[in-house]
């Protein structure tokens, strides 16, 4: 008899649990859908519009580990570029092949790097809610 209390007690939870799981199931984005869109305003009155893409992480000969995800950025300026994620300390970076066009941006903030001095040309965005 003891052992049956017991028993009921560890399916009670797990029996709940189940019952919480009818609610509308999550679907993931179409595979070619962005994860996330973001809207940046900028200094100089200048925007940014970000599409975040998910994509499959790998690991380096050596070890490293190589970013998946990608971004395309609309500048107010007229270009689009999309770039693949690249290693970052600290927030997320994003670049061309040559390394002269780098965005970065890390919780509600962003900026774009240009040219080989990496010149800040886009400076001091934020998340436009």
């Amino acid at each position: 008899m003891i052992r049956l209390r017991i028993l009921g007690v560890t399916l009670l939870p797990i029996t709940s649990l189940a019952a919480c799981s009818d609610g509308p199931s999550f679907k993931a984005p179409p595979p070619d859908a962005p994860m996330a869109t973001v809207r940046y305003q900028c200094q100089q009155n200048k925007t940014m519009v970000a599409d975040y893409y998910d994509g499959k992480s790998g690991v380096a000969p050596d070890g490293r580990p190589i970013p998946g995800g990608r971004v395309v950025v609309q500048l107010s300026d007229g270009r689009k570029l999309s770039l693949p994620q690249t290693l970052s300390a600290s927030g997320t970076r994003y670049a061309d092949s040559s390394g002269t066009f780098v965005f970065w941006s890390k919780g509600d903030t962003a900026f774009v790097e240009e040219g080989p001095n990496q010149t800040v040309t886009y400076r001091d965005c934020v998340t436009r809610r």
